[in-house]
């Protein structure tokens, strides 16, 4: 199946110019670039400076997790960016508190994420708890697995209980693939869910000290923030399980990873399963030289209708925003 990329020169003149920060497929942008002229990178992804320069030419802004959008960038655009549509649903990318200063409006993509993120962690999950990634990589060494019987164990999720940190929407969904899975749900959350919700999980939330405790599988899905920057760690890893497994497609900074590393070494648990890494795109070396964790790219929502779905969710914000509507996922 073949996808066409937007270039600049495929830009139409019309209402308001927005500029996108990263180039993606053109599927999804087709209402918003009916109604408005819309700037894709030729490249990848335009550089910092390439937006300082160019973003007082523009109305709104389209920023994914790649971009960073802080003081120098929302300077740039006091005055004439009126609306930032991230392009995902985490929005720690932004300084939405100075943009809120600047009396720009932030929106985030919180729908067409959830499942795809779901999907991916409990792949990761499975990925961990059967050794697959380190099994695949010794199946290619010339003697680089033994088999036999009594070789390679894995663990089983079934019978098993899932500890859930931040038990919305996405958290609900890996509740719902691990209860079809025959695992056990408890959760932590800032607030308790609704008996209906309870029973329709049924799950228990527990304090954040017990479920770490308690849980086989811990799988994170909180947003970063002041109270969750090294939610998970030194000492919560120490409390953990020997046998258990965590899982990140949340945010990196959730995890100390200096501690992670540790405790990944030293077998104070069993494994762990990341999307996301506190210092990204930048991760840690000696992340690779254990057998014990799986790695990805950050590509928790990295399937082609996500993509799309994605555009038009930022599309429809945009369109919405400069309508005078209100209805749109404003974060700030």
């Amino acid at each position: 199946m073949c996808y066409n990329f937007l270039t600049v020169t495929e830009i139409k003149i019309v209402n308001m110019r927005i500029l996108v920060s990263t180039r993606l497929l053109a599927a999804g942008f087709e209402e918003l670039m009916e109604q408005h002229e819309v700037v894709f990178p030729e490249k990848e992804i335009f550089s910092k400076e390439e937006v300082i320069n160019i973003l007082s030419g523009f109305d709104a802004f389209v920023s994914t997790f790649q971009f960073k959008v802080d003081q120098d960038v929302l300077d740039a655009a006091k005055g004439k960016i009126k609306i930032i549509a991230n392009y995902g649903v985490g929005y720690n990318n932004i300084d939405v508190d100075y943009a809120a200063e600047c009396g720009i409006v932030v929106t985030n993509t919180p729908d067409p994420v959830i499942e795809p993120t779901a999907e991916h962690a409990f792949a990761l999950m499975l990925a961990a708890a059967r050794r697959i990634p380190e099994c695949d990589r010794k199946m290619r060494i010339p003697d680089g697995l033994k088999w036999g019987v009594m070789e390679n164990l894995g663990q089983t999720l079934y019978g098993k209980t899932l500890g859930i940190i931040g038990m919305g929407r996405i958290g609900q969904a890996v509740a719902r693939r691990a209860l079809a899975n025959g695992m056990k749900i408890v959760y932590n959350n800032r607030s308790r869910l609704t008996p209906e919700l309870e029973a329709l999980y049924q799950t228990e939330k527990l304090e954040l000290d017990e479920l770490l405790r308690t849980s086989d599988v811990i799988s994170l899905h909180t947003p970063l923030n002041r109270e969750t920057y090294h939610l998970i760690g030194r000492i919560g890893l120490q409390k953990m399980k020997t046998t258990a497994i965590l899982v990140n497609t949340a945010r990196g900074p959730v995890v100390d990873e200096v501690a992670l590393i540790d405790a990944l070494q030293y077998n104070w648990i069993s494994s762990a399963a990341l999307d996301v890494y506190e210092f990204e795109p930048v991760i840690s070396r000696e992340l690779f030289g254990l057998d014990n964790v799986v790695l990805a790219p950050h590509n928790g929502t990295g399937t082609i209708e996500a993509r799309i779905e994605m555009s038009r969710f930022v599309s429809q914000n945009i369109i919405r925003y400069f309508a005078g509507r209100t209805d749109i996922t404003k974060v700030n």
